[in-house]
């Protein structure tokens, strides 16, 4: 009998994106092929301006790498509609096109968000019977396993039937990315009171509740969203974007206030470096690198967005949630759930 051989996977890097460009992707390129023998990268970009950054970094003859010249590059700074029309041939464009030929399996890009939302919605078009994408990502909490938020910004207003497509898009992800059974489905909103939220919030809750594939649980409000009441939140783009960010900022303002609180005492600096080992570990499970890599879902294809400031780290994070994606493939579950969820409510 002859053995199955394990499928390889194929992903497409666009290189030049982000703030960092190749001194970030290069790096991460590097990292995930030596973490996962079977991945193959296509790195996308001016072949020019990567081959130095390739040869310091040995990536020249790497078999598990090949490459696809762009000469244009997406700027964070870019319009949407601009680089829709003008950069065809930019490394972001390069990548997307090939997840559209079915020449590699996923992208990922730390470039211009709006751009990338753009071009993903024009090449690769939606899935039948979703109506608009939504940005998801896995965000820590006190319970140890993460929760999926979305839409982080993809789709600012959302009727009730697009925030209801995006609760079984959630759970999808949920259940197959981190094998979370039935995952509890929550809606966020200014209270946890039946009466409260807008009408299309409550028009959401009523078809949520209505639908048996959907482990729904009612509302949340902002202050449990990493409380681990919930596996999927689901909101608008324009709140889950404002939640998010201000999270972060708070994030920020804490560790800010308390490095300034150790150095402002002597006794509190000496503390310090004796909680150092514990503050660490509690560093490593909120930093956002290790939850870097929001998902553009509701395509026909898999598209990893990486916050455009990532690391190495960050940027190897995101491709790891590529690869998890295509080995689960989420496009097809995603498609599947929806046409039996689309079926039982007609």
């Amino acid at each position: 009998m002859h053995s199955l051989q394990p499928e390889r996977l194929k992903i497409a890097l666009d290189m030049m994106g982000g703030d960092h460009g190749p001194l970030s992707t290069i790096p991460a390129a590097l990292a995930a092929v030596e973490e996962f023998p079977l991945l193959d990268l296509v790195l996308c970009g001016d072949t020019d301006l990567l081959q130095p950054y390739l040869a310091d970094a040995g990536l020249a003859d790497h078999p598990q790498i090949s490459f696809k010249h762009a000469s244009q590059q997406v700027l964070m700074t870019d319009r949407p509609s601009v680089a829709l029309r003008n950069k065809r041939d930019s490394s972001m464009r390069v990548a997307l096109d090939l997840v559209d030929k079915q020449q590699v399996q996923a992208c990922v890009s730390a470039g211009n968000t709006g751009a990338l939302i753009a071009m993903a919605h024009f090449v690769l078009k939606m899935l039948g019977g979703v109506e608009r994408p939504a940005l998801i990502s896995a965000l820590p909490t006190t319970v140890g396993s993460p929760v999926f938020m979305l839409d982080l910004g993809a789709t600012v207003n959302c009727d009730s039937d697009t925030l209801f497509q995006f609760a079984v898009m959630g759970a999808v992800m949920a259940e197959e990315v981190e094998g979370i059974h039935r995952p509890k489905v929550a809606l966020l909103n200014m209270g946890e009171e039946e009466i409260k939220g807008s009408d299309q919030i409550k028009r959401t809750s009523l078809l949520l509740s209505e639908c048996s594939d959907i482990n729904y649980i009612g509302y949340i409000e902002g202050n449990d969203i990493f409380s681990g009441k919930a596996d999927v939140i689901v909101c608008d783009g324009f709140v889950g974007n404002v939640a998010l960010k201000t999270c972060e900022g708070v994030a920020k303002l804490i560790m800010k206030r308390f490095e300034q609180a150790l150095k402002n005492s002597m006794s509190a600096h000496l503390f310090g470096w004796m909680i150092k080992p514990l503050l660490k570990s509690i560093g490593s499970g909120v930093n956002p690198d290790h939850y870097n890599g929001a998902s553009l879902i509701g395509l026909r294809g898999i598209v990893v967005k990486s916050h455009g400031n990532a690391t190495k780290e960050a940027f190897l994070s995101a491709i790891r949630q590529a690869v998890r994606e295509v080995e689960r493939q989420v496009p097809a579950k995603i498609k599947d759930r929806l046409e039996h969820v689309l079926i039982d409510k007609a």
